[in-house]
């Protein structure tokens, strides 16, 4: 299918409100008084996160993943969703395609979806290996099968002519912009985070927010959500692993906004901000301790301190300095691990993504659960200018790990670098 760029006219929140359309009015009419919900899910959506592979696309690239030990997450993050969502006591019907794309998480969560579509005759991930090098591989958790991006945009083309009220997906930029295809602003969705690459402002800013953000939409007289536009942007992951972003915005979708709840769409740097972050660089440095290991996550913030020490810094990969020396380039989870586990002392270092403000769990998914876990809250450094501070309009800063009580542990207050001898107090967590 040809893809035709639509040409932003959208501010920076990355939302704007849909003409003459709210929740009460345009919400779930509900003809025979159930509210109906949508559900899809790309099993394999981000699997390449916590690996370095810095996106999921393409069967050559899920082999990669899963040979270097990926677990896939979306349909756990699904499940998270929908058991939120469950227990809200809404009364909603899922609607879903089968098994791994929905229908399994849908039962897992309680519910007694009500099946469309098949999955018959698809290539089972272990069928696929099998053919193409004649022995079996190494799966974790098992065989699954090989979904496709036709599989995503039927299924949604399904759920719309079905009449759901919503569609609620698991996924990533690639899944967004599939659905976009395939039904427009005919159906209101929204994202449960799920993907590498999460640059969209169709998301929750959690799995959780998501089943939230389901349930103020679904009620019989919606409260707190209004309808508007919200961006579906998708970059080049080819150019992605090559450390160049290449980010385009290929249309709208019609997203339930809540603020605290909604994700807003990744704001790009400031020109003109090179002493600011130059200062930072200085400020991060100095405090470096002899002989622990830094961590330092994607993003030009982070680059700034590797060039102040004169290192390459991998762009949008997680790197290892000891002493002012380059240890690791481009670390997966499994790396950093083993490089905490021989260090006495080990700081991560990470910048907020500006308009978002998330610190971890978009696009720094190597800094894993057990990876923090083995760090220590303590041991987080987070730095960012203060013009990317006040471009969250107050909103605080978010952690979406994939682990709510890691989550938990992480929210409260947080000392940020903003400058040379000076750090501010912000909130973390909502």
């Amino acid at each position: 299918m040809t893809r035709r760029p639509v040409e932003p006219g959208v501010g920076g929140s990355g939302v704007r409100p849909s003409a003459g359309r709210d929740a009460a009015a345009d919400g779930a009419a509900g003809r025979d008084g159930v509210k109906r919900l949508g559900l899809i899910v790309n099993p394999c959506a981000g699997v390449g996160g916590r690996v370095g592979l810095k996106g999921s696309d393409g069967a050559e690239v899920l082999r990669a993943a899963l040979e270097r030990g990926a677990v896939r997450d979306a349909p756990r993050r699904a499940r998270l969703a929908l058991e939120r969502l469950a227990r809200s006591r809404a009364h909603v019907e899922v609607v879903t395609w089968p098994g791994e794309m929905g229908e399994d998480e849908a039962r897992a969560a309680g519910f007694s979806p009500r099946v469309l579509g098949s999955l018959q005759g698809r290539t089972s991930y272990v069928a696929w290996e099998l053919e193409r090098s004649g022995k079996r591989p190494v799966v974790t958790g098992g065989d699954f099968v090989l979904t496709t991006a036709d599989d995503t945009e039927q299924a949604a083309r399904d759920l719309a002519a079905a009449g759901v009220d919503l569609i609620l997906f698991a996924g990533g930029d690639g899944t967004a912009r599939n659905i976009c295809d395939a039904v427009g602003d005919r159906v209101p969705v929204i994202g449960v985070p799920a993907g590498v690459k999460i640059h969209s402002a169709v998301y929750a800013t959690t799995p959780a927010a998501a089943g939230d953000i389901a349930a103020l939409f679904l009620q019989e007289r919606p409260v707190g959500v209004q309808l508007r536009e919200g961006e579906v942007m998708d970059i080049d992951e080819q150019a992605f692993r090559e450390d160049r972003v290449s980010a385009q915005l290929y249309g709208f979708l019609t997203v339930p906004y809540a603020r605290g709840l909604t994700q807003s769409a990744k704001a790009g740097g400031v020109a003109g901000e090179e002493r600011a972050l130059n200062d930072i660089a200085t400020e991060v440095i100095a405090g470096m301790e002899p002989g622990a290991l830094y961590l330092l996550g994607p993003g030009t913030t982070t680059r700034t301190v590797m060039q102040r020490l004169g290192l390459p810094k991998t762009l949008l990969g997680v790197d290892a300095v000891r002493d002012g020396r380059l240890v690791g380039a481009d670390l997966a989870e499994g790396d950093l691990l083993e490089l905490a586990a021989a260090s006495p002392k080990t700081y991560i270092v990470v910048t907020v993504i500006g308009g978002q403000g998330h610190i971890f769990g978009r696009g720094n998914q190597q800094f894993s659960p057990a990876v923090l876990r083995r760090v220590g809250r303590d041991h987080v450094i987070v730095i960012a200018t203060q013009t990317k501070l006040l471009s969250l309009e107050g909103r605080p800063l978010l952690v979406d790990t994939g682990d709510p009580g890691l989550d938990a542990k992480l929210s409260g207050y947080a000392k940020v670098v903003t400058a040379l001898g000076e750090r501010t107090m912000y909130k973390v967590g909502g």
